[in-house]
């Protein structure tokens, strides 16, 4: 008994180790195939360049990026524009994340604030946020501030609109409860609403990080000197077309890194709670 117990560490049954194990080797196949489909695209990319297929002038090569991102490394510009798209986004996104939670919440407490609006909130989530742009430049000027705004407008209403909606559905039970033993609606939130929401609460992060990250590269197309936004402009007037790809590939691996955070904390938060 004592060594069929000693070959399971930490009481883990041998079902539930072969269970982990076929997991686990799941997780190393999609991953495999995740990294050798990159690798099959960026093959066919440089051998259509080589061989002329298509024309590497207007479509670049992954020879030309890996050129071009080596000579931003060693000029430090990679450092300068990453660095302030990064902290741009940032910024957004943190605003994003408090004004949207803080909004839902007001919605929820006052129920007539929230009839009166909700068809305001659903009209300007709907609105193109381009439009928003040129608006932002004449009332705020060019600057990191404009940048910043122009990335909550993107996401911050969509937020707000989620959330108050899963405020909305919490357990009506636990509800009746609160009430029927005295507590008051700010116990009801304090007790039920914002406990109940944090998976919400981080699922809607994921989508405002990419949302922010949208919004602040719109703002760098028309109100930045500095940033990836500005690079991607930029390359395309003057057309190098390395420029503009090695900037895009750059942003998708910002958004990557930012999501995989998330949900990170994510899986955390469902694994203590």
């Amino acid at each position: 008994m004592n060594r069929r117990l000693s070959s399971q560490p930490d009481g883990i049954s041998a079902e539930q180790q072969l269970f982990l194990s076929a997991h686990r080797r799941h997780h190393h196949i999609i991953t495999l195939c995740r990294l050798l489909l990159i690798v099959i695209f960026l093959s066919l990319w440089e051998t259509a360049a080589r061989r002329q297929w298509i024309d590497p002038f207007f479509f670049s090569s992954p020879t030309g990026i890996a050129a071009y991102l080596y000579q931003m490394l060693s000029d430090h510009s990679f450092f300068m524009h990453t660095g302030i798209t990064l902290l741009e986004t940032i910024a957004s996104f943190l605003l994003v994340t408090l004004l949207s939670l803080l909004c839902a919440t007001l919605l929820w407490y006052i129920r007539g604030l929230a009839e009166i609006l909700e068809p305001y909130l659903v009209i300007l989530n709907s609105l193109p946020k381009s439009a928003l742009a040129p608006l932002l430049i004449v009332w705020l000027g060019t600057g990191t501030g404009t940048i910043i705004v122009a990335g909550i407008s993107v996401a911050v209403f969509g937020s707000i609109i989620n959330l108050y909606t899963g405020f909305t559905q919490a357990d009506p039970e636990m509800l009746k409860l609160i009430y029927t033993l005295g507590g008051s609606r700010f116990d009801a939130l304090r007790k039920v609403i914002l406990p109940g929401s944090v998976p919400l609460i981080l699922s809607s992060m994921k989508v405002n990080i990419g949302l922010s990250l949208v919004g602040v590269i719109i703002g760098e197309f028309l109100a930045a000197r500095r940033g990836l936004g500005y690079l991607i402009i930029y390359g395309s007037q003057v057309f190098q077309l390395s420029m503009v790809i090695t900037s895009i590939i750059i942003l998708c691996a910002i958004a990557m890194a930012f999501y995989k955070l998330i949900q990170n904390l994510e899986h955390y938060y469902r694994k203590k709670y």
